[in-house]
């Protein structure tokens, strides 16, 4: 097992893993927002990208910053931007770079007008290069959990995680199985949530991982402003106190969680 990075006194380390540091929100202050989060215990955020050409970008951003790491992907909302050849694009990317993950990649049935079968299949070549290069794959699933489990199975011998989690605890306990884990942001802080309060209060620690989806899905907190890592804070504070636990144990946990699914060293 990896072990879970340290701070320079040992202190409470922190792991955004869903954040799109590289998103052109952040162009303007890029530099505050990583010190920020620097602040707030946020030692390593996951950025996935979204389409071929954010990679570039992608790639450049995280090289600027100590901690960050990048993940390569085809996002299923961007279905119209993804031809083809971007798979192979792909792989010759994860074979020069060697990314912290793939992704982000998997199914939207939600928004209208994705066509099923095309999303289908650059998702299940994406699966397909993660188990090949054995990396983790980073999972947007909404409404769709049950299409994703099906294509994990299918596939076969993958790791990662199913971000922003929404389904059921029946699907949760299938993606347990399948040894992969959830990530949970912002939503977890609303009280109307309360299907997703109630997982994250009682499911097994081990398969939780701490997430802000920045600069999308604010904390309650900060609704309808603009997100940033080092509301990951909040997202422990909340969850912490869910489980009526403290909130080192929970980052203890979590961050132990995201550096043996992302390979992440120990800086201590």
């Amino acid at each position: 097992m990896t072990p879970a990075p340290r701070g320079p006194a040992g202190g409470r380390v922190l792991v955004d893993t869903h954040c799109h540091l590289d998103d052109r929100e952040f162009d303007a202050d890029r530099e505050a927002v990583v010190a920020r989060a620097l602040d707030a215990g946020v030692r390593w955020q996951v950025v996935p990208a979204i389409d071929a050409a954010s990679w570039p970008k992608l790639r450049e951003t995280c090289r600027a910053f100590p901690g960050l790491l990048p993940a390569y992907g085809l996002h299923p909302m961007l279905l119209s931007r993804h031809r083809p050849e971007h798979l192979e694009a792909l792989r010759g990317w994860l074979e020069r770079e060697r990314p912290a993950a793939v992704g982000e990649c998997g199914l939207d049935y939600f928004v209208e007008g994705l066509a099923r079968e095309p999303q289908s299949a650059y998702f299940e070549g994406q699966l397909r290069l993660a188990r090949e290069f054995d990396l983790p794959v980073v999972v947007h699933a909404r409404r769709a959990v049950d299409a994703v489990i099906a294509a994990l199975r299918k596939v076969g011998g993958l790791r990662g995680v199913v971000h922003s989690f929404s389904g059921s605890e029946e699907q949760a306990a299938q993606l347990w199985k399948l040894g992969f884990l959830l990530g949970l942001g912002g939503p977890v802080t609303y009280e109307r949530a309360k299907r997703l309060r109630r997982l994250a209060a009682t499911m097994p620690i081990e398969h939780l991982i701490l997430e802000t989806d920045a600069p999308d899905q604010p904390d309650a907190a900060i609704r309808g402003q603009r997100n940033e890592p080092a509301r990951v804070a909040a997202v422990l504070d909340c969850i912490a106190a869910l489980r009526g636990q403290s909130p080192d144990a929970i980052a203890a946990a979590t961050t132990a969680n995201a550096a043996r699914l992302f390979r992440i060293p120990d800086s201590g």
